[in-house]
């Protein structure tokens, strides 16, 4: 596996439009597809809760790290996932206004994260979670770049907001790693513990909040139950599903002396960040890399 040894600046990017607002917006974004789109709607519930755990459980180690550009990192770090959460609660309301119970699906993450892991892990392992599920993370952009036509179906701005927030996580994919190994005192088994755990934990929350939705569209027990069928075969089939590339590149996070930099280079990346600075359009940027044309 080639190593990576050029570290992408973690640039915060604000105020940046995606057009959420927009009221043509299809209530099925993906394709008209009612599983696909849940799923990844679940996701967005899902982002600003758990980007405030990630900034908390990082800032938890602050005060021990001296590394001034570790201390840069992590700054720029909370400003992304700052904006991740801002963005994310922006698409959210309209998950309320299609009657989607986000504030009742949000409080059981919440519940989960602060209620239950803050309340009774310690600082080294939340902050191992945290690290954890940035892999889960940075593992899933990589799967977005790296194969073409995933997004074909999608509606171009719900696009866009994704490739912005992936190449962002890439971008920050070692911080909370790096103040885990170096600040917090988390080993080899902690590390590899805290991605077991969230590998059970961070499917189930993204599956009931999926089938919530679904329910509260409309779509009977039975209907969810074939929904569901259909749509495990396009995530997992072993040739073409979204996340079977995902299982080389989660496994080596468990190598010893793995870092999340091995992963090597981003597909699109330098495409996507000219685009951005030569147009200041989030969206033309999307439609760089992603849009069907492009592929």
């Amino acid at each position: 596996m080639a190593k990576h040894t050029e570290h992408h600046p973690i640039i915060p990017r604000e105020r940046l439009n995606f057009e959420l607002d927009a009221p043509d917006i299809p209530k099925y974004w993906f394709g008209g597809d009612a599983y696909k789109t849940r799923f990844f709607d679940a996701l967005s519930v899902i982002f600003p809760p758990g980007e405030r755990f990630f900034m908390t459980c990082v800032r938890d180690f602050r005060s021990k790290v001296t590394d001034p550009q570790l201390l840069e990192d992590i700054k720029n770090f909370n400003r992304q996932e700052a904006q991740h959460s801002m963005v994310h609660a922006q698409y959210n309301q309209r998950l309320r206004e299609q009657g989607v119970d986000v504030d009742g699906l949000t409080k059981q993450i919440e519940d989960l994260l602060f209620g239950y892991m803050r309340a009774k892990r310690s600082l080294p392992h939340t902050l191992a979670q945290t690290s954890a599920l940035e892999h889960f993370t940075a593992i899933g952009a990589f799967m977005m770049f790296g194969r073409k036509g995933i997004f074909d179906e999608a509606d171009y701005r719900l696009r866009a907001m994704y490739a912005w927030h992936a190449m962002e996580e890439v971008e920050h994919k070692g911080v909370a790693y790096d103040v885990m190994q170096k600040y917090a005192g988390v080993g080899y088994f902690r590390r590899c513990a805290a991605l077991i755990e969230a590998t059970v934990l961070f499917p189930i929350m993204i599956f009931k909040l999926q089938q919530a939705m679904l329910k509260s569209d409309g779509f009977s027990f039975w209907q969810r139950r074939k929904m569901s069928v259909k749509g495990l075969w396009w995530l997992l089939k072993p040739i073409g599903g979204l996340v079977t590339p995902l299982l080389l590149p989660y496994l080596r996070y468990y190598v010893p002396g793995y870092h999340p930099w091995d992963e090597g280079e981003i597909h699109g990346y330098d495409k996507w960040q000219d685009e951005l600075k030569r147009s200041g359009d989030p969206l033309a940027a999307g439609d760089a890399i992603l849009a069907p044309a492009a592929n």
